[in-house]
């Protein structure tokens, strides 16, 4: 089925890192009908706001890949905002879309929905299995709650209006716009900016916290966005084959893990450190794996592209241009 080019798709978080890797994906292919929408322009929390902005855009296909999102310190320090702003930005996109007629959606979730102690790797059937990990629950708890919200709709009004909402639930990401914070970042831009700064000060080592064994998977962001158009583009025989009406997400991963250690010396060698990489085992190493099962995404038709290798240079010139470095 040839593409229709010229339909009209909001981009939900087109400046976040998954919306403009969305945004990138689907331009190359030749849309040209994209709409988007800075939280200045409109507030995603605010249904008067939301409801308004879908009666008068009217858009075809919706991306719902803003959030509220953040690592463990904010998590913990503003659970209730994490909870609330995510489940109203659900809410008001995934309703006012099906109120303005918009028969597809894709909503974008999180690895975090899996109970804590999920059997490796986690498949979609994980789900409300067991406990979630304490610190992101309220995140976690919305991003279910989104999943839900996609499957009730579809389950009353898939044959009466034509809803074909869908759930993608991406593993690690890592990219072009990324967060580099010292602080605040996750696990591949923290390295990449503190392997950058021993490279500068000539550093003899860099040490890393725990003991480097735990392993974790990791995705190139714009094969996230490359996975998120082919899930959305798939005709619905295909998507209900390897979905249920009730457990109707996909898992998007990379298709294979790394340790801590193995991904310290590719983000060393990406950078071009030359000095040691050391470990600090007398920090805590955090869950021994996490580790996506892709299978229905795979046996769909789609497998990651971006090798970590590659990836990380990437990611690191996408760094020094962010943050202005040499």
């Amino acid at each position: 089925m040839t593409a229709d080019l010229n339909q009209k798709i909001y981009v939900a978080g087109h400046r976040g890192m998954v919306g403009s890797a969305i945004v990138r994906n689907l331009q190359a292919q030749g849309y040209t009908n994209i709409v988007a929408r800075t939280h200045a322009e409109l507030d995603l929390t605010n249904q008067a706001a939301v409801q308004e902005f879908f009666r008068q855009e009217k858009p075809d296909q919706v991306y719902l890949a803003a959030a509220k999102v953040g690592g463990i310190y904010a998590n913990n320090t503003y659970p209730a905002e994490f909870i609330y702003d995510n489940l109203m930005v659900q809410n008001n996109v995934i309703h006012q879309a099906f109120v303005s007629g918009v028969k597809k959606l894709l909503f974008l979730g999180s690895s975090c929905i899996y109970p804590k102690l999920a059997p490796q790797p986690m498949s979609e059937d994980a789900l409300l299995t067991g406990k979630l990990e304490a610190t992101n629950e309220p995140y976690a708890i919305a991003k279910i709650a989104g999943i839900k919200m996609c499957e009730s709709y579809n389950r009353q009004y898939g044959e009466s209006h034509g809803v074909d909402y869908r759930s993608v639930m991406p593993t690690n990401l890592y990219g072009p716009g990324d967060n580099y914070h010292p602080e605040n970042s996750h696990v591949i831009p923290a390295l990449i900016r503190r392997f950058h700064e021993a490279k500068i000060s000539n550093a003899p080592e860099v040490v890393i916290w725990g003991t480097g064994t735990p392993k974790r998977e990791f995705l190139y962001v714009d094969d996230m966005a490359a996975a998120s158009v082919f899930v959305m583009q798939l005709d619905k025989p295909s998507y209900d084959s390897q979905t249920q009406p009730m457990q109707s997400h996909i898992n998007v991963g990379f298709g294979g893990d790394v340790t801590i250690a193995e991904l310290a010396k590719a983000v060393g060698a990406a950078v071009g450190y030359q000095g040691n990489i050391g470990f600090d085992a007398t920090k805590p190493d955090g869950a021994p794996r996490k580790w996506m099962d892709s299978g229905r995404l795979n046996r769909l038709g789609w497998n990651a592209q971006m090798m970590l290798d590659d990836g990380l240079k990437l990611a690191y010139a996408d760094m020094l241009l962010q943050l202005n470095l040499k």
